[in-house]
Parts: C-alpha cells; sequence; structure tokens
C-alpha cells in the first residue's frame, strides 16, 4: 500500500521536477556568463591587457583569456562547454566602425563571435551586444550590453522584448 502511494506521489511530481531542474540549467549557464563578463572586465584592468571572451555555438563552448596577440600563454584562460538542454546564439556587434576594422579578429579565436575588454576594463565597440541561451522548452535568457554600456545584464524574454520595442 506505501509502495503504491509513494508511485502515485511520484508520478505527479516527477514531470514539475525535471521542468524545474531543465530551468536551473538555463539559468546556472547565463549566471555563469555573466560572471565571466565580471571576471574579464577585473582582468583586463588589473593586468593592463585586452582580454576576450568569446563564444563557439557550433562547439557549444565558450571562456575567457587574455588576447593571444599580447601574451603567449594565458595560464588564466578558462573554457566551458553548455550544459546539453542550453544552446546559444550571439547578437550583432555594438557597432562596426570600418575605419577601426574590426579588433575582435586579433588572437587564436578571432574568428570566433567575443567580448573585448580593453585594458582600462571598458567594452570595446567590437563586442557582442547580446549572447541568447536558449532551452529546449523554448525558454531563453539573454546576456545583454546594459544601457550604460559599462557592464552586461541578464535579461529575461521580456525584458528584451521591452528593450527592443524601446530602441525603435
Amino acid at each position: 500500500m506505501v509502495m503504491t502511494l509513494l508511485v502515485v506521489v511520484i508520478s505527479f511530481a516527477a514531470p514539475s521536477l525535471a521542468g524545474f531542474f531543465r530551468g536551473r540549467a538555463l539559468d546556472s549557464e547565463a549566471r555563469r556568463l555573466l560572471s565571466l563578463t565580471r571576471q574579464g572586465q577585473s582582468r583586463a584592468a588589473s593586468g593592463g591587457v585586452p582580454v576576450i571572451l568569446w563564444v563557439d555555438p557550433i562547439q557549444r563552448t565558450y571562456g575567457l583569456e587574455e588576447d593571444s596577440s599580447y601574451t603567449d600563454k594565458d595560464t588564466k584562460a578558462v573554457e566551458y562547454t553548455l550544459d546539453g538542454s542550453v544552446n546559444v546564439e550571439v547578437g550583432p556587434a555594438v557597432t562596426s566602425n570600418p575605419l577601426l576594422g574590426n579588433l575582435a579578429t586579433t588572437g587564436k579565436r578571432g574568428g570566433l563571435p567575443q567580448i573585448r575588454f580593453q585594458p582600462d576594463g571598458g567594452i570595446d565597440e567590437s563586442s557582442l551586444e547580446t549572447v541568447r541561451l536558449l532551452d529546449r522548452e523554448g525558454a531563453s535568457l539573454w546576456l545583454a550590453l546594459a544601457r550604460s554600456r559599462l557592464n552586461y545584464e541578464i535579461h529575461n524574454q521580456d525584458d528584451q522584448r521591452q528593450r527592443a520595442t524601446s530602441r525603435r
């Protein structure tokens, strides 16, 4: 009788628990990406060397490293693989200035979309404006450049829709 009762309770609770854990994976990836932006700004400012947060949507990886055109080897470089239930899409760069060229093409990961932190901790003009994380259920979170252009923030679907509407 007790076993039957446990099976019934678990069968009702399992779908909601699965949704909870899927949402946690999306939230966890967004927070880790946001944390890397903060770490990148801090490393760039303290080391006086540009730091790059790169995203590889095809390999489903992202990481943080010093610009390899300034240093031979970055011993503090990190690389992460996305959770199996999360995908990534990258948005456009903040600006594309033909006079400055595309500084994001420097370094060993030059062909990948990047957020580039200047030696003063500022965000380079060639950096991505948004990075979108999506789960299998269609929920998404954005890592988006703040209106002040001094850092990045996490936005949900409603926040991002409102930002897009206010830009028009």
